[in-house]
């Protein structure tokens, strides 16, 4: 019984043996199997794939040979409407002569601030007038800062190419002059004023105390009659506003003068800009490109014009041949010749205008290869940062000699030498006891009500020396946001300003360009601290909002419409600074484009931007940078903004095209939108989903307002700096 089981047994075990090799090769039969199954499915899909590719390539092609095939033939059509950057520069000529002409004919005595011998004259006439009060010069500073601000709105106004050298060393000379002489008027009015001091003189105190406001300028003068040692600390006219003084100057016969300019003549004035050679090289290239199709189809309506003329002309001898009237044929070919001759003309002078225009406004995008000179520790670097509020001129006086009154008679001593400063420290100091014997002094003063910080303004002081501002010589600085009160500690007496880091604004968050009215837009930039409202309309902008915090701030610039230089520099002294320098990039981490197809955008998006809304697309910043990627939506009522529905555009200067992506996809692709096509301009893309009337309306836009539009995207650089 036993032997039986044993053999029954092996014999089971070698049954499990050959099962097993029966399953392994089953197993590998269908591992086989599934491998050429999953091998032609994969060679189907791939072959399904090459082709859809190849479907797609060839689409893709088909679709460059369209947008080739009508190139010519749509820039020709944008040519025709971006003439209106050369008529708005021609209006803008011409609006510059009527008022000089205005200026001639009013006979006012105010000199032409472009025209060298009217201002030298101004000058010298200025210069011989003497014994005049405070309250007189600041008078005569209106219209001195009027004739500085007119000679800096010329540099900056003027296109580049039309800016002679000689001319710019001219305004610069002229606003120096002025500046300087402004500054010693201020001096010798504050002389004469501290030469009565003792007749003004505080009953309560007897020192004098004198504040005198102004739009432009505000004096606060204190002269120490009494010498009393106590009297330590000087606060003018129940502010909070004044100094506190060494027991030394308090028993000194000092005068302290702080004279606030609300302006900035201490700072060096601005280089002004000029095309370099590649850019102008490039701007050549970007109008002949576009003017060379539209040049041979004016050569060929001229020729067509030519021959129907000749073949008209010869009609009409035959026929006054006949009538015997030769004298009116000769002159219908003088009208027709001139009629022509005028219209080349005009076309010459509009390319040579569209020329200008198209490397002034290239230039207000170029990037300055070189880095600002190196600046040692302390030295403010004045591209980084920018001063606001004004120059506090801080100066301790000598106290002239006083008027005394003998027999009716006022008899005062008179100085040659004028109104002299106190030297503090003295140079020599060997005869004070002390070593703390000069302190710092502490100031507090008042920071300008139209002036916003986003930060604590950094205090500074001018180096008369190297002509440079510095941060050292200055400690214990506070501030107080609420009262709008600095005070801090100064080694010694000298202009003081208040500085801001320049790109405190920059990069951009976030922009949207839209249209509020006919030939009317608004334009809103959201910053880390601000969101800016910019109403653009005809030549005009203004300041419609600012909001900081989720708070509405009210400035003095809201409601204030301006062109747009004037504008732009009146919001950077206000602290809202949107608009980068050559040099910003520097300091800013930007989304640097090429600079031909920043230009061409913002000139076709202003174009659009009576009818289409633009807004920032958070893909630019993932297209390289010879693309520009954002939205767009076509915006004729207030209802296209409660329901956004915003198409993807991708520009490269020569050829736009509709994303299929949206705002919300997960990532980049620069797949088409199905069923579009590529376009040569912005213009003819949107054209594609545009109604009729939103197209019309861009056709109907007014030139200056297109020009406005355009210049703020330029100044702003909102595709570069978001």
């Amino acid at each position: 019984m036993g032997p039986k089981a044993k053999k029954s047994g092996s014999k089971k075990k070698k049954v499990t043996k050959a099962e097993r090799l029966k399953l392994l090769q089953e197993e590998e039969e269908r591992r086989l199997k599934e491998e050429e199954e999953a091998r032609l499915k994969y060679e189907k899909e791939e072959m399904e794939r090459l082709e859809i590719q190849r479907i797609e390539k060839e689409k893709w092609h088909r679709l460059e040979a369209k947008d080739l095939e009508r190139r010519n033939e749509e820039l020709e059509e944008l040519y025709l409407l971006e003439r209106c950057f050369p008529e708005a520069e021609k209006l803008k000529q011409e609006t510059k002569l009527l008022s000089q002409w205005k200026h001639y004919i009013q006979c006012d005595g105010s000199p032409d601030p472009s025209v060298a011998q009217e201002m030298n004259t101004f000058i010298s006439l200025w210069k011989e007038k003497t014994n005049e009060t405070f309250e007189e010069v600041i008078e005569k500073s209106k219209v001195v800062l009027n004739l500085i601000e007119k000679l800096k709105f010329i540099l900056l106004e003027t296109p580049p190419c039309d800016l002679q050298d000689k001319n710019i060393i001219q305004y610069q000379e002229s606003i120096l002059q002025l500046q300087e002489l402004l500054h010693l008027k201020f001096g010798v009015a504050t002389e004469i004023l501290l030469k009565q001091a003792s007749t003004l003189a505080d009953l309560d105190s007897g020192n004098m105390e004198k504040v005198i406001k102004d739009e432009n300028v505000t004096l606060y003068v204190w002269a120490n009659l009494k010498k009393n040692p106590r009297h330590r600390s000087v606060r003018f006219s129940e502010t909070q506003i004044g100094f506190e003084i060494p027991r030394i100057l308090a028993t000194s016969d000092i005068a302290v003068r702080l004279l606030h300019t609300h302006y900035d003549h201490v700072s060096a004035l601005h280089p002004v800009s000029t095309p370099s050679k590649e850019y102008t090289s490039a701007v050549t290239e970007l109008v002949k490109d576009d003017v060379k199709n539209v040049e041979k189809a004016i050569s060929k309506e001229v020729e067509e014009e030519s021959k129907q003329q000749e073949r008209g002309s010869h009609l009409i001898q035959e026929e006054e041949i006949k009538v015997e009237e030769e004298q009116g044929d000769i002159e219908v070919k003088m009208s027709s010749a001139e009629e022509e001759s005028e219209a080349i003309k005009c076309e010459r002078e509009m390319k040579v205008l569209s020329e200008t225009v198209s490397a002034a406004q290239l230039l207000l995008v170029e990037n300055s290869s070189e880095k600002p000179d190196f600046f040692e520790d302390n030295v403010v670097d004045l591209c980084q940062f920018t001063t606001l509020g004004g120059v506090y001129h801080l100066d301790i006086l000598e106290l002239p000699p006083q008027c005394k009154p003998v027999k009716g008679w006022m008899i005062v001593e008179i100085l040659k030498e004028g109104l002299q400063k106190y030297t503090y420290p003295p140079e020599t100091t060997e005869e004070f006891e002390t070593e703390n014997a000069f302190p710092p002094i502490e100031v507090t003063l008042e920071v300008h009500e139209n002036v916003i910080f986003f930060e604590d303004p950094v205090v500074v002081r001018w180096d008369a020396e190297g002509k440079h501002w510095r941060t050292d010589g200055i400690s214990n600085v506070s501030y107080k946001p609420k009262e709008r009160l600095v005070t801090f500690s100064l080694d010694t007496f000298g202009p003081v300003t208040l500085i801001q880091d320049a790109h405190i604004n920059m990069p951009y968050q976030s922009w949207e360009l839209r249209p509020l009215d006919v030939n009317k837009v608004l334009l809103t930039v959201t910053t880390v601290f601000t969101e800016i409202q910019i109403q653009i309309k005809e030549n005009l902008c203004m300041l419609s909002s600012i909001k900081l915090k989720d708070k509405k701030h009210i400035s003095i610039l809201e409601g204030t419409w301006m062109t747009p230089i004037p504008f732009i520099i009146a919001l950077k002294e206000a602290g809202l600074n949107i608009f980068p320098t050559r040099h910003s990039h520097f300091y800013v981490i930007i989304n640097n484009k090429v600079p031909l197809v920043e230009v061409k955008a913002y000139r076709q998006m202003a174009l659009l931007s009576s009818a289409f809304a633009f807004g920032w697309s958070k893909w630019n910043l993932l297209c390289n940078s010879t693309k520009v990627v954002f939205k767009v939506r076509e915006h004729l009522t207030e209802a296209c903004t409660e329901n956004p529905n915003w198409a993807l555009l991708m520009f490269s200067g020569d050829r736009a095209q509709r994303l299929k992506i949206k705002e919300e996809s997960e990532a980049f692709s620069e797949a088409l939108k199905e069923e579009t096509e590529f376009h040569s301009t912005l213009y003819h893309m949107v054209k594609d989903f545009a109604s009729e009337e939103a197209m019309e309306k861009v056709r109907s836009s007014n030139c200056q307002f297109v020009n406005s539009v355009c210049h703020m995207l330029l100044s702003t650089r909102l595709l570069s700096y978001s």
